[in-house]
């Protein structure tokens, strides 16, 4: 008789040690929300904080997301992924903008009509970019690094340089809709209605994502396209379409964050999404590559640190980001949940 084969051991056979460093990437959250908390000291802007930071991470994550999937199933370093976040804010509140009545009015469901309008808009607009970047631009320089961050950094300048073209090169200010002006009152703390629903999207998007991702067959084959994709190419599938199809999603994503970024933040500019290419790449990065539940850990790491630091000490926000992702990858090198091996 042979020996059976070695299995690795399953969660409820690793020591104590061991599943606490497996556990670790999701009780970082709740540990920084404890320690936020003991510095801040005062509950309510504790509070107000918490939230602002969710719902900045939620929208980060959103732009994240599709970024994360290219570059563990393609392998493509797309500096590109911030024009679409840029197109699709400025299309999204064309169409708020145009739809002014709808959004001035107090009637919530009209209020989000236009929103979701806005935001299905975007994404339209965005995929259909994505679709031609990645045939046009993307497709002849697949699995040469430098090439692909040379080409996409001039994909990205060229369609900032469209956007002046089309919209002028002035920001525009807007307003949000009437029912998603003010915030709630709870515990003495005011949290802003709009950051509310970007965290309630947030959330809802990512289970999505996961849903898709591990229970139906199209999430199988992109899971084991990341892992492994000539083997998947042997057994029949054309990987070549579904990483098109994950091209085109990961920009519709980007669009709607541009969408919500800009609600966000009540300005958009051409140069937007290019500034915000650093946030999310440091989310990917640090997520690992080609997770989404690794983005969605970095991406609230990162807004609930900004936050933080902004408040505490106004000086280090603009590095604490970058402190944050030097001491994950010092600790895990290939990020927290990486499901592809760093290339």
């Amino acid at each position: 008789m042979t020996a059976a084969p070695d299995h690795k051991p399953t969660f409820a056979t690793l020591s104590l040690g061991e599943r606490l460093d497996k556990a670790m990437p999701v009780l970082l959250i709740p540990i920084l929300v404890v320690l936020g908390f003991l510095a801040i000291g005062a509950p309510s802007s504790w509070l107000t904080l918490t939230v602002s930071g969710l719902a900045m991470g939620m929208m980060i994550f959103i732009m994240a997301s599709g970024l994360t999937l290219v570059f563990g199933l393609m392998d493509v370093i797309n500096f590109g992924h911030g024009a679409f976040v840029s197109v699709g804010a400025f299309v999204g509140i064309s169409v708020l903008i145009a739809l002014g009545d709808w959004t001035g009015a107090t009637s919530l469901l009209l209020n989000m009509s236009a929103v979701f309008l806005a935001v299905v808009a975007a994404m339209a607009v965005t995929g259909v970019m994505g679709w031609g970047f990645e045939r046009v631009i993307v497709k002849p320089v697949y699995g040469a690094h430098l090439k692909q961050i040379l080409v996409t950094v001039g994909g990205l300048i060229v369609i900032e340089q469209l956007i002046h073209v089309v919209w002028g090169p002035d920001e525009i200010f807007i307003n949000r809709p009437e029912t998603l002006k003010g915030a709630i009152t709870f515990a003495g703390a005011a949290m802003e209605k709009y950051r509310l629903l970007a965290v309630a999207i947030g959330l809802i998007l990512f289970v999505a994502m996961r849903m898709v991702l591990r229970r139906t067959k199209i999430g199988l084959i992109v899971r084991a396209g990341v892992e492994n994709g000539p083997m998947v190419e042997a057994l029949g599938y054309r990987l070549r379409l579904v990483f098109v199809g994950v091209f085109i999603a990961g920009s519709a994503l980007a669009g709607l964050g541009g969408v919500m970024w800009g609600l966000y933040q009540e300005v958009i500019t051409a140069g937007m999404g290019e500034k915000m290419m650093v946030l999310v790449f440091i989310v990917a990065i640090i997520g690992g590559l080609g997770s989404v539940e690794g983005a969605f850990i970095g991406a609230l790491l990162v807004g609930l640190t900004q936050n933080y630091v902004a408040f505490l000490e106004p000086k280090l926000a603009l590095v604490s980001n970058i402190a944050l992702m030097t001491a994950i990858l010092m600790w895990r090198p290939q990020g927290m949940l990486p499901v592809v091996k760093a290339k």
